[in-house]
């Protein structure tokens, strides 16, 4: 197949961009998106639009193979992972406090998929990837998954340090020394369109923006923070600011296609990978609100999954169209076969459909579409491992084995008259919970899903109802429900409890309760250490779960800790006290240091800590009166 005669296609894939952070649907009065609106005046705009996942690696995959989370295994986003996964494994049994089992995620996308870019590929299209991928390193980059062009070949889950330079990517270094990274970005993709302007062209561009770190053009940030309302849920300058650098960048591609004279036969599609971020606290409050949905990023609420999207099809979609079809990520690359009038592969199955009949302004024929997300993590509104389905103005979200007796348990909103699903319908309405499970139920089957498994170690005597769906805001010590910044902890023995835990003082130790997703504590050195090589040393007894981390804080160096300066440990969560002694090398002097003990609820009590360089001189001591 010729690829001359076929149109171009430039995929624009935000991360963590939330329905409410574009000017598309009347949501926001802070942020300003004018660029995002020039596209929805070349096309139709989707209201009803949802992510696969309400976390970003299962969505990239699901666009890049038409495939659910739930067939193709990737389900968290855990991609960037040094351990290589190819296939969902069950856990047999859990912490007491959960009835259901969580899953071990598929971490690469195995290369056996067709990809959306192997099929231009092999239909003669150039291809080119720039931004994010979160999909695995070499051998499972887009090198390997049919694109000619990676830049800037990162498998990171996010911007190798900070939007704003130096930045440290290997191999790709900033123009300038305070060079924004999508500015940067949008100038690569400007230089691939312009290197193939004359043929046929894959432009996958995936922007870093506008997930963590959190940091943005200074001048931008100040604009913002004398524009900030106290009283918006939308308050953060920094955000703000983010989110202007990304509009800017889609801005520069729309220019250039207009430049080149070759916007008329160009397909775009704009779509986010989850919903915005409402667990991370930026300038002393949430990172965004997704007023009025309920939830964000990591739940399985609206807030969580439903976000802007655009598709431009010059000549073929109205300009100025509007859809309010429920559409999904995994619907695009089917719809993307039938625009090009190209065949599926012998064998090849979608879970998604093509849109094509919505983009022509007519009803889409499906029972509904899944949401598959069989984990819990610690968020603002977080729900055990749940599936959904999405059927007209009905959705039901099946919480695995959450009821009793091991049987699951149900939550039914009605999104027409509750889009801020604040009415749990599931006792009014029985019948429909059963008619729209049946269709979750064969959707497992014939996705082949590995699922979550009753826990035979739950005891009932150390479950929380109560605290299903609460949870602070990482970083501070506040109440993510309130409107007001969140106050911190006050330190206990110079320690500062972080995320989901708090921390007191017994038996000469440091008593770290945490009720799951992530709990950390942090402390801020009396000095500047300066050495080649430090070991952070402790004894800890703990009865919770997961892998432990250490970070520190370098000066000079933000955001203060960052998971390019940290090291993994293994814990032994087995009520037993074990030594741990966790060793790095620090490019800047050190000023603080943090201890991730687990990621799940439980009890840690820490003793005898100390910071040594690695020949054994003690820098810094913590004794703890016993109380």
């Amino acid at each position: 197949m010729l690829a001359e005669s076929k149109p171009n296609v430039v995929f624009i894939l935000a991360d963590d961009l939330g329905w409410s952070d574009t000017t598309l649907f009347g949501t926001t009065k802070f942020y300003k998106t004018p660029n995002i609106e020039r596209l929805a005046a070349r096309g139709m705009t989707f209201s009803r639009a949802y992510s696969s996942s309400p976390l970003c690696s299962p969505t990239r995959a699901s666009v890049l193979t038409g495939l659910s989370p739930a067939r193709h295994g990737i389900t968290s986003p855990n991609c960037h992972l040094a351990k290589v996964t190819l296939q969902a494994i069950p856990n047999a049994s859990g912490p007491p406090d959960q009835k259901a089992t969580l899953l071990e995620s598929v971490s690469r996308l195995d290369t056996r998929y067709y990809t959306l870019a192997e099929m231009f590929h092999d239909n003669g299209y150039a291809t080119g990837h720039f931004g994010k991928w979160h999909l695995g390193a070499a051998p499972y980059s887009p090198l390997e998954h049919g694109f000619d062009v990676d830049i800037p070949h990162w498998p990171g889950p996010g911007p190798a340090g900070s939007y704003v330079a130096p930045w440290k990517f290997p191999d790709f270094d900033p123009d300038t020394p305070d060079q924004h990274l999508e500015d940067r970005m949008a100038k690569e993709a400007v230089a691939f369109l312009e290197k193939h302007q004359d043929e046929s062209f894959f432009l996958n561009y995936w922007m870093f923006s506008v997930h963590a770190p959190f940091d943005a053009k200074q001048a931008l940030i100040d604009a913002y923070r004398r524009k900030a309302d106290p009283n918006d849920p939308q308050r953060s300058p920094t955000y703000a600011a983010m989110i202007e650098s990304m509009d800017d960048a889609i801005g520069t591609l729309l220019d250039t296609l207009d430049r080149l004279k070759i916007a008329d036969k160009t397909i775009i599609i704009f779509a986010s990978d989850n919903g915005g971020n409402m667990y991370n606290e930026v300038d002393g409050t949430t990172a965004t609100s997704n007023a009025p949905l309920r939830g964000g990023k990591a739940t399985m609420y609206e807030g969580g999954v439903r976000g802007p999207a655009i598709v431009i099809y010059p000549g073929k979609v109205k300009p100025g169209s509007s859809s309010a079809e429920i559409i999904q990520s995994s619907d695009y690359y089917p719809t993307l076969l039938e625009l090009l009038d190209v065949k599926r592969q012998p064998g090849q199955d979608f879970d998604g459909i093509s849109i094509v009949p919505a983009l022509q302004g007519q009803s889409l024929e499906r029972d509904g579409i899944f949401t598959y997300f069989p984990h819990a993590p610690g968020v603002p509104d977080w729900l055990p491992p749940a599936i959904s389905v999405h059927s007209g103005d009905w959705k039901l979200i099946r919480i695995f084995h959450g009821g009793d007796g091991g049987r699951h348990r149900y939550k039914l909103f009605n999104l027409a008259e509750d889009l801020g699903e604040q009415k749990d319908l599931a006792a009014v309405f029985p019948d429909r919970v059963k008619a729209l499970d049946r269709l979750i139920e064969s959707f497992l089957a014939d996705t082949a899903a590995v699922v979550p498994l009753p826990n035979p170690k739950f005891d009932p005597a150390k479950y929380r109802p109560e605290l299903e769906g609460t949870a602070t805001l990482k970083g501070s010590g506040g109440n993510a429900s309130t409107k007001k910044a969140p106050q911190p902890a006050k330190p206990v023995a110079g320690w500062q409890a972080g995320g989901t835990c708090t921390l007191s003082l017994k038996n000469g130790s440091l008593v770290v309760t945490s009720h799951g997703g992530d709990p950390h504590l942090s402390y801020h050195l009396p000095e500047a250490f300066a050495d080649e090589s430090f070991v952070l040393m402790f004894t800890m007894v703990s009865d919770s779960k997961g892998k432990g981390q250490v970070f520190w804080q370098e000066q000079g160096v933000a955001p203060s800790f960052f998971r390019d300066r940290s090291k993994p440990f293994e814990v032994l969560h087995d009520g037993k006290p074990h030594d741990y002694a966790v060793n790095w090398s620090p490019e800047h002097p050190v000023l603080a240091v943090r201890i991730d003990p687990s990621t799940a609820t439980g009890l840690m009590q820490i003793s005898n800590i100390k910071l040594t360089t690695e020949d054994g001189s003690v820098l810094h001591q913590w004794k703890f009166d016993a109380k």
